[in-house]
């Protein structure tokens, strides 16, 4: 059975949940592993989530992703491009 993977906006309010659970008051707070067992992800995918989505705001993940999936198509399209070139030349050099 597969797991459900989180938006990107749930991500980042399990992030900010997190920060919270951590900064609770001077030495009230939770260590980071316990925070991420609190949230219930392993402490690898805390590092992972925060080196992707670390400063972002809510509001600004969706745009990124958009941003991603759009550079990805383009590469693509770039990539299906220039094999149609080389086969072309490749084409023109044994006329």
């Amino acid at each position: 059975m597969s797991r459900k993977r989180p938006k990107p906006e749930e991500i980042v309010a399990k992030l900010r949940q997190a920060d919270v659970l951590v900064g609770q008051g001077v030495g009230q707070g939770q260590s980071v592993a316990e925070a991420t067992r609190a949230i219930g992800v392993s402490e690898v995918t805390d590092y992972r989530w925060r080196r992707e989505y670390g400063g972002l705001k809510t509001d600004q993940v969706r745009p990124m992703k958009d941003l991603e999936a759009e550079n990805q198509r383009l590469r693509k399209a770039i990539a299906d491009l220039t094999l149609d070139k080389l086969i072309l030349q490749e084409a023109a050099r044994g006329n």
